[in-house]
């Protein structure tokens, strides 16, 4: 999912299309990446389009790099 946003701004019904999923299946988890802070949404008429925030995401990778064992 994170991958899909990061090509660009996405809403859910574009979202279901790629991932080959359901609405409420999507949207839940986009809940959990807006609480993490991982996607922001901005509302679009009738949809909202998510895109990634990339300071968060590098944030989380160099987290994730520190507790990588090093070889």
């Amino acid at each position: 999912m994170l991958k899909s946003v990061a090509a660009g701004p996405q809403n859910v019904t574009a979202l279901v299309k790629a991932l080959d999923s359901k609405a409420p299946t999507v949207s839940g988890h986009l809940g959990l990446l807006r609480l993490g802070r991982l996607v922001s949404g901005t509302r679009k008429a009738k949809t909202v389009e998510y895109t990634t925030q990339a300071a968060n995401l590098k944030a989380l990778a160099a987290g994730i790099a520190k507790l990588t064992p090093k070889k």
